[in-house]
């Protein structure tokens, strides 16, 4: 009988956050071999994202003891919603620290009309460009709900010697090189993907660190919980509303915080599905493809679950049109997601 393979000490305490404290940074450096353009670049991109958002964290804490809560003088953004203070704070932070080191050449937002382009610094020539939500599920900040920032990183298409362009950005969810998000809840959690796992970090106050707490994520295969915002049932679509009357006759808890990053990490530690569909005022869904759907997909699916819209694509396979394109989804545990996909092939009006 052979005898066993020897254990590397070195990979095992960093497999086992329990052993010893593994900071987001060094796991970023150390994971970098995964990267299959492997210049640093990328690892500089993600380590900007959580310097950025230790910042937010900081203002969201002070809330309420400092003027950023309330609606923000600019109105409303490029998507019709209504800004917050915090929505432009977050935006501008994000945007300083993306463009500080340069890693990337251009940056989408959801609260911008257009893309920004990120001056070279020196004779650097980047190669990605960065999408985010800033502030996800901002107006819950006033009656202190969980909000969260969503980001999504592609590798440029363009001639990295030129400026980018809108194309770069309009990609199919599949071809994210990294994706995550920040929740700041009752503590702050960083969670992403680079396409081999996901991962998360929470961050630890007394040193100002985000630090490995949630090693190699898996959503259950079922759940007994559903996210939807229940007051626009009647508004649904029939196969929608016959969906939801199943999940009460199975009992199963009706759980929607309005912020989909604070319901998809619940789905993700508990199991579940969300649900935005279309409505009679967004009959193309209301969330953003590039900024909301697309990273938080890639996540779901890369810790074992599935996402659809409810013409039953997967969303990650679908082509973008343009920058603020809207689509509806259902997103999480693989089981409750085919459960819906037969609802909605059984009682659709319309063909699939």
């Amino acid at each position: 009988m052979a005898a066993p393979a020897k254990k590397n000490p070195e990979h095992d305490a960093f497999s086992r956050p329990g052993n010893r404290i593994v900071t987001l940074d060094e796991f970023i450096i150390r994971a970098e071999k995964d990267f299959e353009f492997a210049t640093g670049e990328l690892t500089g991109l993600l380590r900007d994202i959580g310097v950025a958002a230790k910042i937010i964290n900081r203002e969201v804490n002070k809330a309420g003891l400092v003027n950023i809560t309330g609606v923000a003088d600019s109105g409303e953004n490029t998507s019709g919603d209504q800004q917050q203070k915090l929505d432009v704070y977050a935006n501008e932070k994000l945007i300083e620290c993306l463009q500080n080191s340069g890693e990337c050449c251009a940056i989408a937002s959801e609260e911008n009309d257009s893309i920004i382009q990120v001056p070279a610094v020196g004779s650097k020539q980047s190669h990605y460009v960065v999408m985010f939500d800033p502030l996800d599920g901002s107006s819950n900040i006033d009656v202190n709900v969980s909000v969260g920032t969503i980001f999504a990183i592609y590798r440029r298409q363009s001639d990295p010697s030129g400026p980018a362009t809108t194309e770069d950005f309009l990609q199919a969810g599949n071809r994210q090189v990294a994706a995550g998000y920040v929740l700041y809840g009752t503590s702050t959690i960083l969670v992403y993907t680079t396409g081999r796992g996901v991962n998360g970090f929470t961050l630890d106050p007394s040193i100002g660190e985000f630090c490995l707490s949630h090693r190699n994520l898996r959503i259950p295969e079922n759940g007994k919980f559903y996210s939807v915002n229940q007051g626009y049932y009647s508004k649904f679509d029939l196969e929608m509303r016959r969906y939801i009357d199943n999940c009460s006759d199975q009992n199963y808890g009706l759980r929607y915080i309005g912020s989909m990053v604070s319901d998809i990490h619940r789905i993700l530690i508990q199991g579940g599905i969300f649900l935005y569909p279309s409505t009679r005022k967004y009959p193309k869904g209301k969330l953003r493809l590039l900024y909301e759907c697309n990273p938080l997909s890639l996540i779901v699916e890369q810790a074992g679950g599935k996402s659809i819209n409810t013409q039953l694509k997967r969303i990650l396979d679908i082509e973008p049109k343009e920058l603020h394109q809207r689509n509806t989804i259902a997103i999480g545990s693989p089981a409750m997601v085919d459960e819906l996909k037969a609802f909605i092939e059984r009682y659709s009006a319309l063909p699939l």
